[in-house]
């Protein structure tokens, strides 16, 4: 009867960590530490009722590995990428050159640190990159909970650079990590491990890279083709078949190498899984909101799971050991004000980036999960080889950066002045139309429209409208029921979205030069029953068409064809009304 007392462990922990989550708020302090800090004080209490400690590092790396693969899925999903492409290009380079820059100088840093402690023996420069490898990558979980939980809106689209920087730079980390642990493992003589060659390391970075993006794109492209396609005979069809494609997106290329007995031909899971989210998240699909709600959820199941079980993974009284807390310590300093202003600046500079935008990007390089993660790999492929206990001071590192950095990146963000004006994160309409029941439609208001004069107050409009928004040449405004509608205003309504997409199917109509429509008004047109001109995209805009509206050469008609059963339910052609 094990398992009942582990999914009672499991619910208790949820729902701890739920009311936890509400004290941080008042107490503005990063959530995820205080489930670390219930791990640890479930490590604590098992001691004290005679248990041995929780040293499964092989069960933590596989349950955080899946816990880290959903929270950089939806990092993906949810990264608008028409904010952040114009800092694609920056991100990126972070990302790959920049993780790697900071983790050679604090590879540098830890080798002569070593050296000067009397606890540093064995300590190589192997296993001090390898100590920078692991701790190299910004963490997606932190950075996206600070960002947004704090709703920090920062100056020249730094949040979009933030979170597009810690989704994506997590796979260049893991691959230096790998290759590290792959030299000390012939150098320890760990499982029989043969050494690689220089031509095999580069063959092995660019087989990660390569097949990684290559998979993430193509599972992207193939689920978005899927959900636009197909329909599934299941309420969350479309959810589940989601969760399915994020899966296999990270495991596909990531086992390669097992499947085809090829040593170095593997892909980079994390890499492929961030890009399939991407364009997933960005593609026009059936049941997003859905998706949004439900990753939303499981995404803050997993961020707790993670953190309170490396909570649970570490040892209270190792973590203040000083061959433990002196190299944390170190190498939180030598990071956070040496190393990482130092990518960033030199990165970032070419650019014409402002020097508190380099700043607030250096200082909020937070470690998180994904270094434990690789800290535990680490130690489980080493076993007892390495000179020094990895796990330890890569925890006490990522609790003091999320500690220090996260309670402080908002403080820092006002007085280097990179705060936004609403001080909250901004979203456009079309993120909530995605996400939830309402759709915002424009309506313009001509000479003899039957609003223009009047009040809001005195305009007629179906139930479950409602005018949020106006725009008057280059005036907005926000409307109250006394504002006045003018001849020319441009009004956004919000209103009930329409949900019941399995029932229709859209086809498009080119208007070529020998097309027997051209000329003809839409109500002379002969459609098919149960079809309608539902929009006509004419010179790169949109036409919404009426009766009277003629069609012209070079006119793409967006037709709506009814299933055979709203056909049936809809007797006469309502287009030429």
């Amino acid at each position: 009867m094990d398992y009942v007392y582990i999914l009672m462990l499991v619910g208790a922990v949820i729902a701890l960590c739920l009311i936890v989550n509400r004290v941080t708020d008042r107490l503005k302090l990063p959530s995820l530490l205080l489930f670390i800090g219930i791990g640890m004080l479930f490590g604590v209490l098992l001691r004290v009722a005679g248990r041995e400690n929780f040293t499964d590092y092989h069960l933590g790396y596989v349950v955080c590995s899946v816990c880290l693969v959903i929270v950089i899925f939806y990092g993906g999903f949810g990264t608008n990428f028409r904010e952040a492409k114009p800092v694609a290009g920056r991100a990126l380079l972070l990302s790959f050159a920049g993780t790697a820059l900071t983790a050679g100088l604090v590879g540098v840093g830890v080798y002569y640190l070593f050296r000067l402690l009397p606890f540093g023996e064995g300590i190589g420069w192997i296993e001090s990159f390898l100590v920078g490898s692991v701790v190299a990558s910004t963490d997606a979980a932190s950075v996206f909970n600070i960002l947004r939980v704090r709703r920090l809106n920062l100056k020249y689209r730094t949040s979009s650079l933030l979170e597009m920087e810690s989704g994506s730079n997590d796979p260049m980390s893991y691959m230096l990590t790998v290759v590290f642990v792959a030299l000390l493992s012939v150098r320890y003589g760990v499982n029989g491990a043969q050494a690689m060659s220089a031509g095999e390391i580069i063959g092995l970075l660019a087989s990660q890279v390569g097949f990684g993006a290559l998979f993430g794109a193509a599972f992207g492209i193939a689920g978005a083709f899927v959900l636009r396609r197909f329909s599934f005979n299941m309420g969350q069809g479309g959810t589940i078949f989601v969760v399915a494609v994020a899966l296999l997106a990270y495991s596909l290329p990531a086992s390669l190498g097992n499947m085809t007995s090829l040593r170095y031909l593997e892909g980079n899971g994390y890499l492929s899984v961030y890009i399939c989210g991407i364009l997933l998240g960005n593609a026009r699909i059936s049941q997003k909101r859905d998706c949004v709600r439900f990753f939303d959820a499981l995404t803050g199941v997993a961020q707790m799971m993670i953190f309170f079980l490396l909570g649970l993974l570490s040892t209270p009284e190792w973590l203040v050991r000083p061959e433990v807390l002196i190299p944390a310590l170190f190498i939180f300093l030598f990071m956070t004000l040496i190393a990482r202003p130092v990518a960033v600046g030199s990165l970032l500079a070419p650019f014409g980036a402002k020097m508190n935008q380099i700043g607030i990007v250096s200082w909020a390089g937070l470690r998180g999960v994904a270094s434990i993660v690789f800290a535990i790999y680490a130690v489980s492929a080493l076993g007892d080889s390495l000179p020094y206990d990895l796990f330890s001071i890569v925890f006490c590192v990522v609790i003091i950066s999320v500690a220090v950095q996260g309670t402080l990146l908002p403080f820092f963000s006002k007085k280097m002045r990179m705060l936004g004006d609403t001080g909250d994160v901004l979203r456009t309409f079309n993120d909530y139309q995605d996400e939830t029941d309402v759709s915002f439609v424009k309506v313009v208001v001509g000479d003899n429209h039957p609003w223009a004069g009047k009040p809001l107050r005195e305009c007629v409009m179906p139930h479950g409208f409602l005018i949020v928004l106006i725009r008057r040449g280059d005036e907005t405004v926000v409307p109250g029921g006394g504002t006045v509608v003018h001849a020319g205003d441009v009004l956004v309504t919000a209103a009930p979205a329409f949900e019941n997409h399995e029932n229709f199917g859209l086809f498009e109509e080119f208007v070529g030069k020998s097309h027997l429509w051209i000329g003809k008004r839409v109500w002379e047109l002969k459609l098919p029953q149960g079809t309608l001109i539902a929009m006509i995209k004419r010179k790169g805009g949109t036409v919404i068409p009426y009766g009277g509206t003629k069609i012209r050469e070079g006119d793409v008609l967006v037709c709506i064809k009814l299933s055979p059963r709203e056909e049936n339910a809809s007797p006469k052609d309502v287009q030429g009304a």
